[in-house]
């Protein structure tokens, strides 16, 4: 069963930026005055993520970047830099696969293309076609494919005809399989011809790996293998108009397929025949060889159609495509992993001459593996026998195995991507022989991110995850002095645990780096930096000097070994190093438990992910027994004396807010008020009060006074039901005892404590188009009193407000304070999360009215970690800021002295109001181009 010839055109006009006209309205109280306004110019955002654990998953590009998914987005990052570059929204359901127009396999037609084009499918059936305009690196999105598939997309393959003609095959998990054939634009701003040539109904086993080629013998013919659920591939042949039938079976393998890839001629002269290799779950590889037999009417007086000698047979089945004939016969059978091979990919043709069209097909092979190794596959040259002449890997137990692995265009570097999302790449650096060497790569979580925090002195972050890891990511300053700005790389991964981590606080205050952390568990647990991590970020920050006074030059502690069950992590002490050394194993007892010795040492580069998995543990201090459910919110008060924790709760007795004292880690309160989860808490800037919101719908302000003797006292200034639904995040006024709470609702609310007995309603932000799931107050002037507030929402999009609070007789917190609040800033999707985000944290200044950057972290559901860098400019200067109608385009009458990039920044008092009026409308737009320039005029 087929369908054919279904044609979608899509220009760029189709694709513009929506315009909208915003007219002015009277001035509200959201407005502020014009020399109160910051200026906001390059905030560049750097994204940190981890990759989908699927097979199909990564792609490397002609245009020499790797594509990814990391959960609904797709994400570009450069093995140059290790750098993620962007990240692409628009899909609504985690990335399953991805894939390059040109790949890596037709490299050598694409020295001199000005574009290349990125394919993404997920799993609820959606494809979408990207375009990368070389010149300024800019991405659009070209068009979404129609909807031909109800289930998840499960592989995309491609093979390029000519610089502006593709035809792809995506496969599906519902059991059908669609042939495309798409006719790129020659220009820019051109149009995208795609056509639908054929979908083929498979049946109840999909198919889970798909390859193209064209036929041998310049027939033009297309050839497409495809493998799934069972042993044997299944060759489908057509035309390029379609009409593509099932050819034959190839059979030979014992388990399911899981990859195959069909090679180019051997030489560009040679089109008689091209070979195929699979890979399969009965962990053994076959390469089959497509021959040219001839054309049905020079093999009719040997051969009548149907009767073939039995000769022909044994050496494999013949089949008939439009009026040849070919033979595919098994040409090698390669043996030596010993789990399933996942992937399976030639090496990338090379051209023979600079001045040529020629090419020449390397017969190498890369496989990649769940036993945790990738292999290089060649002939030998005398015997022609294929043997692994290279293995790679991470033969470890923090591998897990290897989703599947990539040749770099040029072949000089290999890739893989394992279980645990991560990415592992060698490069051969060898002169007159293979030397295969790891490089570094870009990591992150690969689950949701719930919870991160700034360092004491913000030197790093710490984030927690739902793939049961703890990590530090910190810019390493002293890399690559000739790149723009500091790369952020993940230095420590303190925690590697056996449940979903919810949340985590930093401890402030003096002392040496902790970290308390709860899980899915009952328990929270005290983590304290070993030595070589204090030698390492000492290195990150490029000191010049011995670590800070205030952290303990001391420490006994040089690293932390995982427990066989992967709950509580031992110190390594610096005098028991060599006895570690000195008696290595178990005395011949291996077990299924044993696990291998931690060596922690201080790294002066950036680590790859083999040290990251097992060599940069912090040793597990204290264990904080009391809750009687999943531990859910975490937070330290700003002197480092105080922690205070809460869980999962169903009724007022379990969602009591504990207290804990640092240092002796003894709980010193228990504060009952809410009757549902605490999801939030913080301690005021002065840590005189604590703040909670919860799932009641409530949020509490607690007095907290400290005696002598490190006694705690504590009571309940005022609970209050401030919110129509969940209360999911609040933040206190870094300068006062004002504070703001977002819920689920899709409001923002400003509240103020008056001489600590009870607490003022003082503003309402107009509603947002979406729940409000996190919030972050950073205080920018303290004799003025300003402030910028973030806001991120359940879809996503983030917010900056500028706040300004003013008080009658100057007395502080004393007196009643008023708020004004205006729009700053609003990221376009771009720079975004593309799910709900989860937490907002600003890095603290010592002097923030002297600084003259912020810098924004956040983390979300979609696994990843950003950071963004706002640089602030001198007030009052309303020339650098342009009004809404002007960015969303009608002609502004002046000209542009640069454009902001991703920004969107609003500034006039006059049209604030308005702002607020059309919040929900202008949040629903999102933007298709990452440069702005056309905004404008």
């Amino acid at each position: 069963m087929r369908t054919l010839g279904r044609t979608i055109e899509i220009s760029e006009a189709a694709n513009s930026i929506t315009k909208t006209t915003c007219r002015q309205r009277p001035r509200s109280r959201f407005a502020r005055p014009v020399a109160d306004c910051f200026e906001a110019e390059r905030f560049v955002p750097k994204s940190i993520a981890g990759c989908n654990r699927i097979v199909n998953n990564v792609s490397w590009g002609a245009s020499g970047l790797v594509s990814f998914g990391a959960q609904n987005a797709v994400a570009i990052f450069c093995p140059k830099s290790a750098q993620i570059l962007t990240t692409l929204p628009g899909h609504r359901a985690a990335v399953n696969c991805t894939h390059w127009l040109p790949s890596n396999k037709f490299a050598f037609k694409a020295k001199h293309f000005d574009r290349h084009y990125l394919l993404s499918g997920d799993a609820g059936g959606t494809i979408i076609l990207w375009e990368l305009s070389v010149v300024g690196n800019k991405w659009r999105h070209v068009l979404q494919l129609p909807q031909s598939h109800k289930k998840g997309v499960t592989c995309i393959t491609a093979f390029m005809v000519s610089q502006s003609d593709a035809i792809f095959g995506t496969s599906s998990s519902d059991g059908t399989v669609c042939v495309w054939d798409a006719m790129l634009p020659t220009t820019s701003g051109g149009e995208c011809k795609l056509t639908c040539l054929e979908t083929l109904i498979i049946g109840s086993r999909p198919m889970v790996t798909l390859s193209l080629a064209q036929l041998p013998g310049n027939t033009g013919l297309i050839a497409l293998a495809m493998g799934g659920l069972d042993n044997k591939i299944y060759l489908y042949c057509g035309e390029r108009t379609g009409k593509f039938v099932r050819a034959c079976e190839v059979k030979g393998h014992t388990d399911w397929i899981r990859s195959l890839d069909f090679s180019l001629p051997i030489l560009s002269g040679e089109c008689d025949s091209i070979l195929l290799v699979s890979s399969s779950q009965d962990k053994g590889i076959r390469i089959w060889k497509l021959t040219l037999r001839g054309s049905l009417a020079d093999t009719e007086d040997t051969h009548k159609r149907g009767e073939i000698s039995l000769a022909s047979y044994i050496e494999g089945p013949v089949f008939v495509a439009g009026s040849f004939s070919y033979q595919i016969s098994l040409e090698s059978l390669l043996i030596g992993h010993e789990d399933w091979v996942y992937s399976v990919q030639w090496q990338p043709p090379s051209v023979v001459a600079e001045e040529e069209i020629g090419f020449y097909q390397p017969q190498s092979i890369l496989s990649a593996s769940m036993d945790k190794t990738m292999m290089i596959w060649q002939p030998e040259r005398k015997t022609g026998i294929w043997m692994n002449v290279v293995t790679v890997g991470e033969l470890s137990h923090c591998a897990l195995g290897f989703y599947g692995g990539h040749w770099s265009p040029d072949a000089h570097s290999i890739l893989a991507h394992g279980f645990g999302g991560a990415f592992h790449m060698w490069k051969n650096i060898g002169v007159s022989s293979d030397n295969w060497q790891p490089q570094r790569v870009p990591s992150g979580h690969f689950a949701a991110v719930t919870d991160i925090g700034w360092g004491r002195c913000g030197d790093y972050i710490l984030s927690v995850s739902h793939d049961q890891t703890t990590r530090i990511f910190a810019p390493w300053h002293n890399q690559d002095p000739q790149s723009n700005g500091d790369s952020w790389h993940e230095i420590a991964r303190p925690q590697v645990h056996g449940h979903d981590i919810n949340c985590a606080a930093i401890v402030q205050g003096k002392g040496n780096h902790r970290f308390v952390s709860g899980a899915e568990e009952k328990v929270a647990r005290v983590f304290e930096a070993p030595l070589s991590f204090l030698k390492t970020l000492h290195h990150t920050t490029s000191e010049q000097s011995s670590f800070p006074e205030d952290v303990q030059a001391d420490v006994q502690v040089l690293g932390a070994n995982m427990s066989a069950l992967g709950l509580s992590q031992k110190p390594i002490y610096v005098n028991a190093t060599r006895e570690v050394q000195d008696h290595p194993g178990n005395d011949g007892l291996d077990t299924l438990e044993s696990v291998p010795d931690a060596v922690p040492v201080a790294l002066t580069e950036p680590p790859i992910e083999d040290q990251l998995a097992w060599h940069t543990l912090w040793p597990e201090s204290h264990k904080l027994y009391g809750h009687g459910n999943e531990l859910f919110s975490l937070c330290c008060d700003h002197e480092g004396k105080l922690v205070a924790s809460s869980c999962k709760a169903q009724s007022a007795t379990v969602a009591e807010i504990w207290l804990w004292q640092v240092g002796s880690w003894k709980a010193v309160g228990r504060l009952q008020s809410h009757s549902l989860t605490v999801t939030q808490m913080e301690f005021s800037h002065d840590d005189n009060l604590l703040l909670a919101v919860s799932r009641d719908r409530q949020f509490s302000v607690f007095k907290i006074n400290r005696g002598g003797m490190d006694e705690i006292d504590y009571n309940l200034v005022e609970r209050r039901e401030a919110h129509k639904r969940i209360i999911w995040a609040c933040s206190w006024n870094p300068f006062g005892h004002e504070f703001a709470t977002g819920s689920r609702d899709k409001t923002v609310k400003i509240w103020g404590v008056e001489k600590t007995s009870s607490v003022k309603h003082l503003l309402t932000l107009p509603p947002f188009n979406s729940s409000v799931n996190a919030l972050s107050w950073v205080g920018l002037g303290q004799q003025r009193d300003h402030g910028l507030l973030a806001a991120g929402m359940e879809t996503g999009l983030l917010q900056i407000w500028s706040l300004h609070v003013e008080r009658g007789n100057g007395t502080g917190s004393l007196s009643t304070p008023s708020v004004t609040a205006a729009p700053i800033i609003r990221l376009d999707p771009f720079m975004c999360h593309v799910s709900a985000v989860n937490r907002l944290a600003w890095k603290n200044h010592e002097n923030n009215e002297k600084c003259t950057s912020l810098q924004l972290a956040s983390c979300g559901a979609d696994n990843s970690v950003r950071t963004r860098d706002e640089t602030l400019g001198a007030y009052g200067n309303k020339d650098r800021f342009y009004r809404p109608e002007n960015l969303l385009g009608q002609k502004c009458s002046r000209d542009p002295p640069e454009c902001f990039g991703h920004l969107i920044v609003l500034h006039d008092s006059n049209l604030n109001d308005n702002f607020a009026k059309s919040n929900s409308e202008v949040d629903s737009l999102r933007f298709q181009a990452l440069d702005f320039k056309s905004c404008f005029g």
